[in-house]
């Protein structure tokens, strides 16, 4: 295998990388924190069940419909402060603000007029978090032209992402502390305050720090126009129609969706495994267990993972270094059987290094290829369009995500989980955790099938880079 060395100036300074981790961790703490927070509605607020679901569904929906039309409009935006950083700036304030303001919700108000005034709120902070998140991931993959540093980027985005999945699991902790709050809606009401302002600051970050890609096609007038609404919407039709049938994007896309989806289906499963089968169904002798299981994997994901993945793709490349990360997961997955021992709660932990590696390689090494895809993609049609790509990619993540809740909730019914039992049966759970393993198994290995094939190397990615260079110039970053 060829290796080239990384240039000098495709090196993305330590504060821009900081910075756009950053964003990336305000990216990661907001459904970091809705996860927990939305538990509320039901538990604390008395919501009827379906109606919390609604919330948690009309809002996504609008969001996965918004995305692609996002990446459109920041990809042809021409103003002085760039395509993307405007909008980056915006969407967190919007997010910010409102996430505050949605969950100022109180038990003596009718439960119509919480689902009314949550859902009106959670309309508006999902159009800001598609105004901020599609630029900002359009914008990683803008930062620097070589193959390596691309990964090495997305490592520190990914690294300061985890900690909003160390930090989360501890926000249910804070909302129920009687020595702080009185009532859980005033723990929440309190928390969002601080959770909202931390990424609000968290998210403007990329905005002033970092620096866009300057193109010469970049320089000119906008191309979006409300009397060029028609020509605007047939080329995002044509933009779209050339994403999705890129081939090797569509092996990341599909490697993703089954790796992030595995893992998704089963992610409640270990909460019920531990307070069932270690526990017997004892909530108050589980205690901090499920937390410390998602704080330690996200912990080994940012210490471990992250950088041992960022290290093997500068030997092997990325797609190795795929196969590896999510082989090695599956040695993990297979260890639970072991690992989740009524005798010693603490073996739950030892699969968890091994686990980690899925996806803490995942999305460390699929965005940075996604990066790569960009090129080849301005190499076959003449233009940058990276927020069309993250925002397809990202749907599609999203999309994976509702199919996997589905998915989760059959599977708890398959296995005959009781939801008002105190104590499983020995049958229900010895399925659970089959399934709880096999699951991700399934999928890990369809995904390595699937991205075996994939063929933008680094010499591949190389070419691609010199045929672009002799086209158009070397690119430069300006903020």
């Amino acid at each position: 295998m060829t290796h080239y060395k990384t240039a000098p100036e495709d090196v993305v300074p330590f504060g821009q990388k900081v910075a756009f981790g950053s964003g990336h961790l305000a990216n990661q703490l907001f459904p970091a924190a809705l996860g927990v927070f939305m538990i509320i509605l039901v538990l604390a607020l008395k919501m009827d069940p379906f109606l919390a679901g609604l919330l948690a569904a009309i809002p996504r929906l609008l969001d996965a419909l918004t995305d692609p039309i996002m990446g459109y409009i920041s990809d042809n935006t021409r103003s002085k402060w760039g395509r993307r950083k405007p909008y980056i700036f915006l969407g967190a304030v919007i997010t910010g603000v409102t996430f505050m303001a949605m969950w100022q919700l109180y038990p003596e108000n009718s439960m119509w007029y919480n689902f009314f005034f949550f859902l009106s709120l959670s309309v508006i902070f999902y159009i800001g978090y598609t105004i901020f998140a599609t630029p900002l991931i359009g914008l990683g993959y803008e930062m620097s032209p070589d193959y390596h540093e691309r990964t090495r980027l997305m490592a520190v985005s990914q690294w300061m992402g985890q900690i909003a999945w160390m930090i989360a699991p501890w926000f249910w902790v804070i909302i129920y502390d009687q020595s702080l709050y009185d009532t859980a809606p005033e723990g929440a009401r309190n928390l969002s305050v601080w959770v909202g302002g931390l990424c609000m600051v968290l998210g403007i970050m990329p905005a002033i720090f970092c620096k866009e890609l300057v193109l010469p096609e970049l320089k000119g007038p906008s191309r979006l126009s409300r009397k060029e609404l028609a020509a605007n919407t047939k080329e995002f039709i044509v933009g779209i129609k050339q994403t999705i049938t890129c081939k090797p994007f569509l092996r990341l896309c599909g490697a993703t969706f089954l790796v992030f989806n595995g893992f998704q289906t089963i992610a409640q499963f270990a909460f019920f495994i531990i307070i069932f089968y270690l526990f017997n169904g004892d909530t108050v002798a589980a205690g901090h267990w499920p937390a410390w299981f998602g704080t330690v994997s996200a912990m080994a994901t940012a210490f471990l993972v992250i950088p041992i993945i960022t290290f093997i793709s500068t030997k092997i490349g990325k797609r190795r270094a795929f196969i590896v990360s999510t082989s090695i997961s599956l040695v993990g997955y297979g260890l639970k059987w072991w690992g989740f021992s009524p005798a010693n709660p603490f073996l739950m932990f030892l699969p968890v290094p091994l686990i980690s590696f899925g996806i803490g390689g995942l999305f460390t090494l699929m965005m940075s290829m996604t990066a790569d895809v960009c090129d080849l993609d301005e190499l076959n049609n003449g233009t940058r369009r990276e927020g069309t790509f993250g925002a397809v990619y990202w749907w599609m993540v999203k999309l994976g995500t509702a199919f996997a809740l589905l998915t989760s909730g059959a599977v708890l019914n398959l296995v005959g989980f009781d939801k008002d039992a105190t104590v499983q049966t020995v049958e229900t759970l010895t399925n659970l955790r089959l399934a709880d393993i096999i699951i991700p198994i399934v999928t890990g290995i369809t995904a390595i099938i699937i991205i075996w094939n994939y063929q933008v190397t680094e010499e591949k990615a190389h070419e691609i880079r010199e045929a672009l260079i002799a086209r158009r110039g070397k690119v430069s970053h300006e903020s």
